[in-house]
């Protein structure tokens, strides 16, 4: 369980830092604002949870940040278009 936890948070910041770069990028200050919030939830999870780590717990951590790149990259430009849709 921890394994998924560990992977889970490594893809969720990396996905907000990628994220977090492409709101900067496109100057969307609000949500580059908002992104902090799950850059800190994930890490402060990363830094309880890490220091006793397993080599699962390890390999597990390690294959979220491949996923949460890549989904940041696909998820950023629908989440910005639908938000802009949504306040026109």
């Amino acid at each position: 369980m921890t394994e998924l936890t560990l992977f889970l948070s490594t893809a969720s910041l990396v996905f907000a830092l990628g994220l977090q770069q492409l709101n900067v990028q496109g100057h969307h200050y609000v949500l580059a604002a908002l992104t902090s919030f799950l850059i800190g939830g994930a890490q402060i999870y990363l830094w309880r949870t890490m220091p006793s780590a397993s080599g699962s717990e390890i390999v597990a951590t390690l294959c979220g940040g491949p996923v949460g790149i890549l989904a940041a990259m696909y998820a950023h430009p629908r989440l910005v278009r639908f938000l802009v849709r949504r306040k026109s």
